[in-house]
């Protein structure tokens, strides 16, 4: 369930364990309030950085106006990356053109990219306390 202030929650109670924690994403560099900003979490390096076919990730939508913060909950210990697209057209996609990306994009620890996405180990952060967070900076490449 995601709330319009951009924070998601499991949806069982029984799983928001006291061994859970909050995840707190601060975003900026976007270079407009259009559309919105697709955000995942996956703690699979399968799964990155397009976590949404990961059933165990966490996503959500935030309009681009609301997007400086993003919050989840329920979030167990354990090794994640955050991925982030800035869809400006709001069509649920990174548009790209040939090979480079439209739309905005940013990766939890920033890290630097040089030829396509960055490995999960460049973006990966531990979940270790009851309160973790990532400050995010969009980059865009047209």
């Amino acid at each position: 369930m995601v709330s319009a202030i951009g924070i998601a929650t499991l949806s069982s109670a029984a799983e928001a364990t006291s061994a859970s924690s909050t995840l707190e994403i601060n975003i900026y560099g976007l270079r407009s309030t259009k559309g919105n900003v697709l955000v995942c979490v996956t703690a699979n390096p399968r799964f990155f950085p397009d976590c949404g076919k990961d059933p165990k990730s966490f996503k959500t939508s935030v309009s681009a106006r609301d997007a400086a913060n993003v919050s989840f909950t329920g979030i167990t210990k354990g090794t994640y990356a955050v991925a982030l697209v800035h869809d400006e057209n709001a069509n649920n996609k990174m548009d790209m053109a040939i090979f480079l990306p439209k739309e905005g994009f940013g990766f939890s620890r920033n890290p630097a990219i040089v030829a396509g996405p960055p490995k999960f180990k460049a973006a990966a952060f531990a979940v270790d306390a009851a309160a973790v967070s990532q400050r995010v900076k969009m980059k865009y490449m047209l």
